[in-house]
């Protein structure tokens, strides 16, 4: 696991720490300090801890003026014990909301499993974007995951896609691809 390391063919373009609108401004990294466990493996420095002691994070690019944010997870995403969705929405995407986000972009392919619990906190948050035309889209989640995901029937509230073809392409054409879909699902 210390050796999955967030996306950083971005890092040009955007990085979280430099962002003073960021939750995660001026957060400081180490390389050679292994201190985050997913399962009691160390995870990459890199990662970002946001209150889950499961589900870790990285938001690899926001965009201000077209009201995005991508964010790569890596972990596991637990709402039954950890209520890692109340986490995530109280000390990230909310404060992000605030700024001007309202589309939120989620790479899961290292979420390793997800347990649900109530899918009111995603009701909430579905309702609260719809407001602003914002949406939430999940992608490339492994199999095993999706399938605990749309079991819990909170594909009512998050879109799932597939879109391994993300790293090739600049955030601007991913968000691009994916606004336009979700204009299309959406009306």
């Amino acid at each position: 696991m210390q050796d999955i390391e967030p996306y950083y063919n971005w890092r040009h373009l955007y990085t979280a720490e430099e962002d003073p609108l960021s939750p995660f401004y001026r957060r400081t990294y180490s390389e050679f300090e292994f201190s985050n466990t997913v399962y009691n493996y160390y995870i990459h420095p890199q990662w970002d801890e946001f209150g889950s002691r499961t589900l870790y994070m990285k938001i690899l690019f926001v965009d201000y003026e077209q009201h995005f944010a991508i964010i790569e997870l890596l972990g596991e995403w637990n709402d039954a014990i950890e209520n890692d969705i109340m986490t995530l929405r109280r000390d990230i995407t909310d404060n992000m909301q605030a700024k001007g986000i309202s589309k939120f972009i989620l790479i899961a392919e290292n979420v390793l499993n997800f347990h649900s619990s109530d899918d009111s906190y995603y009701e909430d948050w579905r309702e609260q974007l719809q407001d602003v035309g914002g949406w939430v889209v999940i992608l490339d989640m492994p199999l095993q995951s999706q399938y605990d995901f749309k079991q819990a029937r909170l594909t009512n509230y998050i879109e799932l896609i597939d879109f391994p073809q993300w790293r090739t392409l600049k955030p601007e054409i991913i968000f691009q691809q994916l606004d336009g879909m979700m204009f299309k699902r959406l009306t």
